[in-house]
């Protein structure tokens, strides 16, 4: 759904404040998880769930963006994120303008952008697993793959009827699915998290790994 009002009124102003002072560097936000998959890899094998998904671990390690023909051609991208061994990868369209009413679909595009999250294991918890992905041009365009840091370096944020609660990780996983993500330039984390509560007092009640 178009964001109220009150939020399409104040994050335009907010971004721009922000890419003026060269602290954004990129955001997107996600399509509701029933357009999204869920792969799981195990012991070699891999299953796909379908959406609408439930939030089980949401403790991101890496993600990718990547703009495809198809979501099986985004699966084919994840399966190829995944590193040896278990892991579990959600798949989910990233919102364009036209998905809300913002502005027409241009003429002609038939891809589509999905984002790639790999979720959190003990290997990344301890900063020892890996990611790689290869270009394949038959399976579309990677624009852009980061790997994060473990939580132990971050820090979670619950904002609830107007009071934040700041957690210092390492935190346990969180239960609530990703609703989208920016990627910010800063000298401190406690700049990012003045960033983010900003970015709460827009939005509401919200929780926020940084």
């Amino acid at each position: 759904e178009l964001p109220p009002a009150k939020v399409m009124e104040g994050m335009g102003p907010l971004m721009g404040e922000m890419v003026q002072k060269g602290v954004f560097l990129a955001g997107e936000g996600l399509r509701p998880s029933s357009l999204g998959v869920r792969l799981r890899f195990s012991n070699g094998k891999r299953t796909v769930e379908k959406g609408p998904l439930q939030g089980s671990n949401e403790l991101v390690a890496a993600f990718s963006i990547v703009k495809v023909k198809s979501i099986d051609d985004a699966i084919e991208w994840a399966t190829r994120f995944a590193p040896a061994g278990d892991a579990e990868i959600d798949v989910r369209p990233v919102t364009e303008h036209w998905d809300l009413g913002v502005m027409p679909k241009p003429a002609g595009e038939t891809m589509t952008r999905f984002m790639i999250a790999r979720k959190a294991d003990r290997n990344s918890e301890a900063d020892t697993a890996a990611t790689t992905i290869s270009s394949d041009a038959d399976l579309g365009e990677l624009m852009d793959t980061e790997r994060i840091q473990p939580s132990a370096k971050g820090v979670r944020l619950r904002f609830k009827d107007g009071k934040r609660t700041v957690i210092d990780g390492p935190f346990t996983e969180s239960k609530e699915l990703i609703a989208g993500y920016s990627i910010m330039r800063s000298n401190s984390r406690e700049e990012v998290v003045g960033w983010a509560t900003r970015f709460a007092d827009l939005l509401g009640d919200i929780e926020i790994d940084i």
